[in-house]
């Protein structure tokens, strides 16, 4: 290992990210841009608005990264979220001008490029094929969600149960779900 490379679990990054260091940030970049991107470009089916997105995620982690928490997941599931998110609304934005309707297919693997440093698993997630292994009244709930882009309520509605029990089995099903994406370790190259 090069005396520039330090190894440091997830929270030295975060603690290195909520300090406002510019190079952990370059560093989150070149690591998770690319796994992001896939996720978006699932979502919004083009290129170029993928880009645009994913511009916009992470000037929201640069932004908000002061209100992560562990407790809440890893840092790769907060950021998912906030790109899965930033797409949706992109689309719902692009709805509203248009008038047109949108259909968001299911997410059916993520595509993870230049996860360098990154355990191997990162490389080989299949979020669908993990959450079709989770009990069926938790998996419901997360695809409607997650996937199709439901809201919480929409969700409930569909699925004829209370608002309570679909954010209660979520977050279930997304606690099963952490151990298989938690990274503890990575490598953050100090210049």
């Amino acid at each position: 290992m090069n005396s520039k490379d330090l190894l440091y679990k997830e929270t030295g990054l975060v603690a290195r990210l909520k300090s406002n260091n510019r190079s952990a940030f370059e560093y989150l970049y070149d690591h998770y841009a690319g796994a992001l991107y896939g996720i978006i470009l699932k979502v919004v089916k083009d290129e170029e608005r993928a880009a645009d997105a994913l511009q916009d995620s992470f000037l929201k982690i640069w932004r908000n990264i002061g209100s992560y928490s562990s407790d809440k997941g890893t840092l790769f599931t907060w950021m998912l979220n906030i790109a899965r998110n930033t797409a949706i609304d992109m689309l719902r934005a692009e709805t509203k001008t248009d008038n047109r309707v949108i259909r968001l297919d299911v997410v059916r693997e993520l595509e993870h490029q230049g996860a360098d440093g990154w355990n191997h698993l990162v490389n080989e997630m299949d979020v669908k094929t993990w959450v079709t292994r989770l009990a069926p009244e938790r998996r419901a709930p997360i695809e409607l969600v997650y996937f199709e882009g439901y809201t919480h309520e929409e969700a409930a509605e569909r699925l004829s149960i209370p608002l309570g029990t679909v954010k209660s089995r979520i977050r279930k099903g997304l606690q099963e779900l952490r151990a298989v994406f938690s990274v503890p370790e990575v490598q953050l190259e100090i210049a």
